[in-house]
């Protein structure tokens, strides 16, 4: 899937309405690593993370033909992590006997969920933004700011390596940051 042209909203639109698969097939495309992400954080094995998109996913089908997203009330983000630690608590739930206390600090550990929701949903806007980067910026470039950026080389190394001038890496790098800044910005307004 190449680019998403659903906002969150029309997205929940077109889920609510019966035989649009290329809605859901959208949705877990763009949401389908943070619900798992966001489970394997709480700590839950990839199986079990798994099994949480599937449930995040049931549970939209039963509530989206009733429900009414509206963003005065709540944000997007916020929706969709209650969604999702509900069904990350259920899955505790299902495999613990303990009292409802005990599955509370389970599944916080020593981070709060919170905590957890917004250091992957971060992550998930660095991921999306990275996908138009893919696109829009040549390998050269893509590779220095990884380099330079991701790997910690220096730039006279990167610039060595690749084969490049100095001043090339860090134009590279700053066209691409600025990119990721304009492109996470936007999503973020696009969220509500």
């Amino acid at each position: 899937m190449a680019a998403q042209v659903s906002t969150h909203v029309t997205l929940l639109n077109r889920m609510r309405v019966e035989g649009d698969s290329a809605a859901w097939r959208e949705f877990t495309y763009r949401y389908g690593a943070l619900v798992r992400a966001v489970a394997r954080r709480n700590g839950l094995q990839a199986a079990d993370a798994d099994d949480v998109l599937q449930n995040v996913l049931i549970g939209l089908s039963k509530a989206l033909p009733h429900f009414c997203y509206d963003p005065l009330r709540a944000r997007f983000r916020t929706f969709l992590q209650c969604i999702v630690q509900r069904v990350i608590y259920q899955r505790f739930r299902q495999k613990k006997a303990g009292g409802a206390i005990q599955l509370i600090n389970d599944l916080q550990g020593d981070d709060p969920a919170d905590t957890i929701w917004e250091a992957e949903w971060r992550q998930y806007h660095l991921r999306r933004a990275m996908e138009a980067i893919d696109v829009e910026f040549t390998t050269r470039d893509r590779t220095a700011f990884t380099m330079y950026i991701g790997s910690k080389k220096p730039a006279a190394e990167t610039a060595e390596t690749l084969g490049i001038s100095v001043d090339q890496v860090y134009q590279a790098k700053s066209r691409i940051m600025k990119r990721l800044e304009e492109l996470i910005a936007m999503q973020i307004k696009e969220e509500g």
